[in-house]
């Protein structure tokens, strides 16, 4: 019923698992290069923060699938996430932090030394529901991906990447026409119209005279005297209007469509390797979060004689490596909201265990069990 029920009110998403694509954002790409042809000619593309993959599974499709096999060797696609993800033909992966310059130096060494054509990043951060500050979360990671796309791609290349739509987008704007002759604002027939979210299709990428390419989100600290000009006096807001361009489909993302009478639903093309949470996913299946807890260990951590827990596991109760103190921690867990008990071994021990900024969304127990006495009151759940 659930699976049938997502199919009716998605049919993009019912869409992607019928043709075979891992994502249902592969149309988005798709009606970019439908409406800009982007990948027209392009045999050099990056696909920054790619991971399931799903935009670059396009990229094979269109560019490397359709060629002979003496062509091929002429197309070079890489996909940079720092999360991993299930292979696909003709695209080479890098595990990689797209805000570090060691990785620019490696795709243009792919590259044998020549820089990319197109440059496309699909990347959004964890949505917390709070407008502004996801739209200012995906400007700065939009500004990263341009930041390295100015190392990495070559005159005249082009640029796609996402933006949502807010107040102080506008800066961003900014940025993108100091590089880019040419700057448009997109929205795909995919993309819902309730959504806040569109995406900037950037071309004929030109470096601005002078400029050494930089961190654009820091780069105001190698020119403090233009960042703070203004701080004295009332600054005018900039507001930048770009051209818009929809994308028409006989499909209306914010729509339901009833399904045929034969009709089955069908598996994700394919699963992420590394999806958030995964293992929290799988285990919340068979154990009720509000009256149990369960451990959640991770190999890579080094062992220590005081364990502690990573941030990597920061929603997850993770027990000593002592078994025998499993006693002392409560039974009990605190559920706030979906999130698990969380322990911090690097909080001081306290007569009372108390919520620390750090874990804001979880209870803390102490190193010191036997000093403390587990809350289970339930005053710590308004945390």
């Amino acid at each position: 019923m659930g699976k049938a029920s997502k199919d009716r009110r998605d049919i993009f998403y019912r869409l992607a698992k019928e043709q075979g694509w891992r994502a249902r954002s592969a149309f988005k790409l798709l009606q970019a290069d439908e409406t800009f042809n982007l990948l027209e000619g392009v045999t050099r593309a990056v696909d920054l923060c790619a991971a399931p993959g799903g935009w670059s599974q396009v990229l094979s499709k269109r560019m490397y699938e359709p060629r002979s096999e003496e062509d091929r060797e002429q197309v070079k696609i890489i996909a940079v996430d720092m999360q991993g993800m299930a292979p696909i033909d003709g695209v080479t992966q890098l595990r990689a932090d797209i805000t570090k310059e060691s990785t620019a130096e490696e795709i243009i060494k792919f590259f044998d030394g020549k820089k990319a054509q197109l440059v496309v990043t699909d990347g959004a951060p964890d949505i917390t529901g709070l407008h502004d500050w996801d739209a200012y979360m995906q400007a700065e990671l939009l500004l990263s991906a341009l930041s390295i796309a100015t190392y990495i791609l070559e005159e005249g290349g082009s640029f796609m990447g996402k933006v949502y739509r807010a107040a102080d987008t506008s800066r961003v704007y900014l940025q993108l026409q100091r590089f880019f002759k040419d700057v448009c604002l997109f929205k795909p027939s995919a993309s819902r119209s309730s959504s806040i979210e569109a995406f900037v299709v950037c071309r004929q990428f030109t470096m601005p005279e002078g400029h050494v390419p930089c961190n654009l989100t820091l780069e105001w600290f190698d020119k403090p005297e233009e960042a703070l000009k203004n701080i004295s006096g009332k600054k005018e807001r900039t507001i930048v209007h770009l051209p818009f361009v929809a994308h028409e489909c006989e499909y209306d993302a914010d729509l339901s469509y009833e399904m045929e009478k034969d009709y089955s639903a069908q598996e994700a093309v394919q699963k992420p390797l590394t999806a958030a949470y995964q293992e929290v996913i799988e285990k919340t299946k068979s154990i009720n979060l509000k009256y149990g807890y369960f451990v959640v260990r991770h190999d890579e951590e080094e062992p220590s004689e005081e364990p502690r827990t990573s941030r990597k596991s920061s929603k997850a109760y993770v027990l000593p490596d002592d078994e025998e103190e499993i006693s002392s921690v409560p039974k009990r867990s605190v559920r706030i909201g979906s999130a698990i008990i969380a322990r911090h071994d690097q909080e001081e021990a306290s007569a009372e265990p108390s919520t620390s900024s750090k874990s804001s969304s979880a209870y803390v127990a102490h190193d010191n069990e036997e000093d403390t006495k587990p809350n289970t009151s339930g005053q710590s759940s308004s945390a």
